[in-house]
């Protein structure tokens, strides 16, 4: 049976040694190049003709574009348009990222957790520094809890920082945990399909079920990623 880990394993496809750092061109940063070129390509095709009535890539364009907009605008207000290019940027790279990692022979870069920590963490310092820029020293009243009584602010002070800090660590792992899990049992079920001979239908009709849902969570992981990072965004506009 083949390894089921083995899929997230990083192989170089071009090496590259830089004044002895190794710059090689691995199966992850190749994925990485093919989303963005992926993303570019659905949303130059889709805009191209800017038709009244849209056809069926247009239609598509707008209507991410409208989805994001839509999640914007509904958690951190009309305060909210000018960071869409970086939501939007975020948004339809992690979806996809999970897409593309479904398709067979790909590598899902989402499945690894220093791809979503540098994700996560992009969003944090931006936000923080968001945060920062609009409000100053004010933004520390952030960690101050409103209507706390004075004698628990030495317990609750620390609690809101580490919160606040761990915001980066529970995106990345949420992303990185449910690519991974979903990768790691479609694998397992297709190692049983061939040794299981005729039987072998019951491990491959729950395969098929399994890539079925596993399109749903890479557009919902999308989803819930932007959503927490527009949160974050109204937090730091608005504090509490």
């Amino acid at each position: 049976m083949a390894d089921p880990i083995a899929q997230f394993n990083i192989k170089p496809l071009v090496e590259i040694s830089l004044g002895g750092v190794d710059a090689s061109i691995t199966n992850a940063s190749a994925f990485m190049v093919l989303t963005v070129v992926s993303i570019t390509a659905f949303l130059v095709m889709g805009m191209r003709g800017r038709d009244l009535v849209p056809g069926r890539w247009q239609s598509m364009a707008e209507l991410s574009y409208e989805f994001v907009a839509g999640l914007l605008r509904d958690n951190v207000g009309s305060e909210g348009r000018k960071y869409f290019p970086f939501v939007f940027s975020l948004f339809m790279f992690i979806l996809f990222a999970n897409m593309i990692g479904l398709l067979p022979y790909s590598f899902t870069v989402t499945s690894h957790i220093i791809v979503t920590f540098a994700l996560a963490m992009t969003v944090f310092v931006i936000i923080t520094a968001v945060a920062i820029a609009r409000h100053g020293f004010k933004f520390f009243s952030y960690f101050v809890p409103s209507g706390v009584p004075m004698a628990v602010m030495p317990l609750m002070v620390p609690i809101e920082i580490i919160s606040y800090l761990s915001r980066p660590v529970s995106l990345s792992v949420r992303l990185f945990a449910n690519m991974m899990a979903g990768h790691t049992m479609m694998k397992v079920f297709a190692g049983f399909i061939v040794p299981m001979s005729v039987a072998g239908i019951l491990p491959f009709g729950i395969d098929v079920l399994m890539v079925g849902f596993e399109f749903l969570v890479a557009f919902l992981q999308a989803y819930v990623f932007t959503v927490l990072t527009c949160l974050y965004l109204h937090d730091a506009i608005h504090l509490h």
